[in-house]
């Protein structure tokens, strides 16, 4: 059965969609813009700060379904500029370890919801 994840602790959808999706033990979590979710404001200026706040938002949808980031077996990473690759990959990588990192893709696009530059989304499983 489907089981719909929203916590308050991540910024609410901006759309008609939900933050994740609990089916069979795998959580599908939308992609999450630096949005702060105490605020509501995007976190802009550095793309590391940037990273570190969609990763935040993440990992409180994460905790929502009782899950961590050692539960993510795929992730992917949309930014508008692929120079900026290397500081989008430290903040990232803070998060996991490198021995057991999920795959991951990391695509270039024109642009991203809310023009920001980054947006991760993740597969996690139970």
């Amino acid at each position: 059965m489907k089981k719909i994840i929203n916590t308050p602790n991540a910024p609410a959808p901006i759309g008609p969609y939900n933050q994740a999706t609990l089916i069979n033990g795998t959580l599908y979590i939308s992609g999450q813009i630096p949005i702060d979710p105490a605020t509501g404001n995007l976190v802009e200026g550095d793309i590391k700060k940037e990273t570190t706040q969609s990763m935040e938002n993440l990992k409180a949808i994460l905790d929502a379904a009782g899950m961590t980031f050692d539960h993510v077996v795929k992730t992917s990473i949309f930014i508008k500029d692929m120079n900026q690759f290397s500081k989008i990959n430290e903040a990232y990588g803070a998060y996991f370890d490198a021995e057991t990192a999920p795959a991951r893709e990391t695509v270039e696009v024109a642009n991203l919801p809310k023009f920001v530059n980054v947006e991760i989304s993740m597969i996690a499983v139970k």
